[in-house]
């Protein structure tokens, strides 16, 4: 599988992410079948800052620290996002990300 391929496939994944809800690189990663390729799910992201249809800030860490906020336009673009959708954030940290967590396969 080459890159774009795989990118192409994280961007599908991610534009499913619901208001108010996060995922993580790694959650995706092995939602794609390659649960080691959590990095590579963070690159595709940072691939896509162009593209307005991939909510990119949906996506975090798997302790729900907000890691991708550097490729936004400014620091808090991320959090700002976020917390819009009514997302808790504290030291750039998801509070209560169990109760925002989103899962691809439990989409229908």
């Amino acid at each position: 599988m080459n890159n774009l391929n795989f990118f192409e496939r994280v961007y599908t994944v991610v534009r499913k992410i619901p208001y108010g809800k996060v995922t993580t690189y790694g959650i995706i990663a092995t939602y794609l079948g390659a649960p080691r390729s959590a990095r590579m799910v963070g690159w595709a992201l940072n691939n896509s800052k162009n593209d307005p249809t991939v909510p990119a800030h949906r996506v975090v860490n798997r302790k729900g620290l907000l890691t991708g906020k550097n490729h936004f336009h400014g620091t808090n673009l991320m959090k700002q996002l976020l917390e819009n959708e009514g997302i808790t954030i504290q030291e750039n940290c998801i509070q209560n990300l169990d109760a925002y967590l989103w899962y691809p396969e439990k989409t229908k």
